[in-house]
């Protein structure tokens, strides 16, 4: 396996179209880390992604036959683009079959990109829906089905990122990070280096809650997960590729989880850097590299992160830059209660000292304490620690909210208080597709005699929505909004126990 692999890859046909990437010295990242840290910067292709490497060697592997009748993908995205491209380039006819959720500026880019070799097919509401419909297709039509990943053709293509940065950097290296979806980056570069240089380690990187690939190597077996977080919807499959599973399984060396805070902070990192923006799937191998450097205390090493997109809605920015803080562990979030007395108020802000403040909300509770919701920019790990036995210790109540998603996500950005009417009041947090209808489908499926007593939704800019909701449901009917959640077909996270709710809105 590992042989033909190897020739597959130095035999690819991808330089037609893609181009060899620049290996660049992040100068800002590696004196943060201590080590020598290198991008190799898939995100300068012309669609602004590696993808494009594997959906032309796959194609121009094809048989003129093949060509004449045309191929088929199933794609959002990226790999959208590389197959638009390559059937420009090949004068080949290819359908691609995408959700009805994609935004249009992607599929726009396809068109741009395809011209008229390409013919669009809107179907269904997830990449699932839309990978079925393409492979009816490909066999009513006789189409060639171009995976996006799980294919020896795309997997060599991808692989040939790895012969690139072993031939770009040839003194020693400690490790090269690689994000992860269905593997077909990770499986290609891995096959290829750890053939030639297995003293170095390849890590591959997913979001911990898109991690189908860490957990299928840990049991031994591909795990399909029920669902994935929507963040680095580049990155966000339940199942990956089989063969990819085999190849990542041999080769890796391990799997980093990420949070979606470390992600943006990765963002702005390469963005310091190089004044590029990644998209969150293109930044998974920075923000994997820095866990991992930090973890092992790594230093004076050579690290490489393969930044592998750049494909990012404008719009999402709002939300990269709030979290990056946070992900740079740059500021932590508290929520605090004072006493409602003289000069309570200003001994709590002298214990803040000259630190920045990044958020502060005051909220009278009752006629003897109040809630404080406030941000503090921190200098170093840790710091966030050291401030909570500072408040405990001038006697404040104080919670460290910095690591809950829903002070992070929907608190922060509310006003109000307690009601005194939101009796049997569950909270739920929810994240669903940004699409037509997806909001009324929610409400309407709900129980009339259940009212809404809360409700935040904000608009990051994203393929998705997330939603905090108060919901009165009565002790008896408890069951049924069990089976209303389970039948939903949205994500969901119970918040009615969180603290924070507690303090300020319950």
């Amino acid at each position: 396996m590992g042989l033909d692999y190897l020739k597959r890859i130095l035999n690819a046909k991808v330089y037609d179209v893609a181009i060899e990437t620049p290996l660049e010295h992040a100068h800002a990242l590696s004196e943060r880390t201590g080590n020598r840290v290198y991008l190799k910067r898939e995100d300068m292709q012309k669609v602004f992604s590696f993808k494009l490497r594997g959906a032309y060697n796959k194609m121009a592997h094809l048989t003129p036959a093949q060509l004449e009748r045309g191929v088929i993908a199933a794609s959002a995205g990226n790999h959208a683009q590389g197959v638009a491209v390559s059937a420009a380039r090949l004068k080949c006819m290819a359908t691609i079959v995408m959700p009805t959720t994609t935004p249009s500026v992607k599929i726009e880019a396809v068109r741009r990109f395809g011209g008229d070799w390409v013919n669009i097919v809107l179907h269904g509401e997830s990449y699932s829906d839309s990978a079925t419909r393409a492979f009816e297709l490909a066999a009513q039509e006789g189409l060639t089905f171009v995976h996006p990943f799980d294919d020896p053709d795309v997997i060599a293509g991808q692989g040939t990122v790895g012969m690139e940065i072993l031939r770009q950097h040839q003194a020693p290296i400690h490790a090269i990070f690689v994000a992860i979806g269905g593997g077909g980056l990770a499986a290609g570069v891995a096959a290829y280096v750890k053939q030639l240089r297995p003293d170095i380690r390849v890590i591959g990187v997913q979001t911990a809650d898109s991690d189908a690939m860490a957990q299928s190597i840990e049991h031994h077996r591909r795990v399909t997960l029920n669902d994935v977080g929507l963040f680095s919807d580049g990155t966000a499959v339940k199942l990956v590729g089989e063969e990819t599973f085999k190849l990542c399984e041999q080769y890796l060396d391990g799997v980093v989880r990420v949070s979606t805070d470390e992600t943006c902070a990765a963002i702005k990192d390469v963005f310091q850097d190089t004044r590029s923006i990644l998209e969150p799937a293109g930044a998974l191998a920075v923000a994997g590299l820095k866990q991992y450097a930090e973890l092992h205390g790594l230093s004076d090493q050579t690290l490489i992160a393969v930044s592998c997109g750049a494909n990012m809605n404008f719009d999402r920015l709002r939300f990269v830059a709030e979290r990056a803080q946070v992900g740079e562990q740059r500021e932590a979030v508290f929520a605090v209660t004072i006493p409602e007395e003289r000069g309570s108020f200003r001994r709590f802000c002298e214990l803040l000292g000259p630190r920045n403040v990044t958020e502060f909300n005051y909220r009278m509770a009752d006629d003897s304490k109040a809630n404080i919701f406030v941000g503090v920019e921190t200098s170093h790990r840790g710091e966030a620690d050291e401030l909570l036995k500072l408040f405990t210790g001038a006697g404040f109540d104080a919670l460290n909210l910095t690591d809950d998603e829903l002070a992070k996500a929907h608190l922060r950005h509310m006003v109000g208080g307690r009601s005194t009417l939101a009796d049997h009041e569950l909270l739920h947090r929810f994240e669903f597709p940004e699409r037509p209808g997806a909001l009324m489908r929610f409400l309407s499926s709900l129980n009339p005699g259940w009212n809404i007593s809360l409700f935040h939704y904000r608009n990051h800019g994203s393929d998705y929505g997330r939603i905090l909701v108060g919901i009165q449901v009565p002790p008896d009917d408890r069951q049924e909004f069990a089976d209303f959640l389970s039948k939903l077909d949205y994500r969901f996270w119970d918040e009615t126990d969180n603290p924070a709710y507690k303090l300020f809105l319950k």
